[in-house]
């Protein structure tokens, strides 16, 4: 590989960076937790957009178990995320490698 390939390869990489970036900005993804009793929505760069919980879960005298859901559907939420990062990153790095 000479210099230009490398050059080349390099702003390429540069551009699908940014373009995944934005992507991940405008994407927004949903986890839960409690068979539904507690959902969240996460964007691409697991920012926290809204939270929804069904009335049934709320006890005042349980409210660890509140925490724990809310806890477990962020975290469902995250992994999402990292998931279709994952494949969008594979995607984009074939795609990168396909251009050699």
């Amino acid at each position: 590989m000479n210099m230009k390939q490398l050059q080349k390869m390099m702003k390429q990489a540069q551009s699908m960076q940014s373009q995944l970036e934005e992507e991940m900005s405008e994407i927004e993804v949903e986890g839960s937790s409690g068979g539904g009793m507690v959902t969240v929505a996460l964007d691409g760069k697991k920012n926290l957009k809204s939270i929804s919980i069904q009335k049934d879960v709320v006890d005042p005298d349980d409210v660890e178990m509140l925490q724990d859901l809310i806890l477990a559907a962020v975290a469902d939420a995250g992994r999402k995320v990292d998931e279709m990062l994952s494949s969008r990153l594979g995607s984009m790095s074939s795609g990168l490698l396909g251009g050699l």
